[in-house]
């Protein structure tokens, strides 16, 4: 089964951290570019980072530039989203996606392959 399991949501205060990982199950992450994408409440889901397939590009929205950290392990199958300084406007489930290449930070191309999502709370 191609799936995406992500983890490490949770609540957290304004100004907080949180790690997100991403691990593929069923298929290698090595020849993919890997994207993060968030949706809030009542909101579309939007783009918020990408990773080339070599990890040696990477890209972020404006809203979360210098405070967002895409990285990738391809000997774990693994991508992470390293958040600090986090605001109540990021709260959102965030999911990651496979794809051919990084439209900026979009993700985008096939496989398309989607995660079920992790939860984001950001709040006092």
């Amino acid at each position: 089964q191609l799936q995406f399991v992500e983890s490490g949501g949770g609540l957290v205060q304004p100004g907080g951290s949180l790690r997100l990982s991403c691990v593929a199950s069923g298929f290698t992450l090595d020849y993919s570019a890997i994207g993060w994408f968030r949706q809030a409440p009542g909101k579309e889901r939007e783009g918020v980072s990408c990773i080339s397939r070599s990890g040696g590009s990477t890209n972020y929205a404006d809203s979360v530039k210098g405070r967002f950290t895409i990285s990738r392990d391809n000997a774990k199958n693994t991508v992470y989203l390293q958040m600090n300084s986090l605001k109540p406007e990021d709260t959102a489930v965030y999911y990651c996606r496979a794809g051919i290449y990084c439209s900026e930070y979009v993700c985008d191309g096939p496989p398309g392959y989607w995660g079920q999502g992790t939860q984001v709370t950001v709040s006092s």
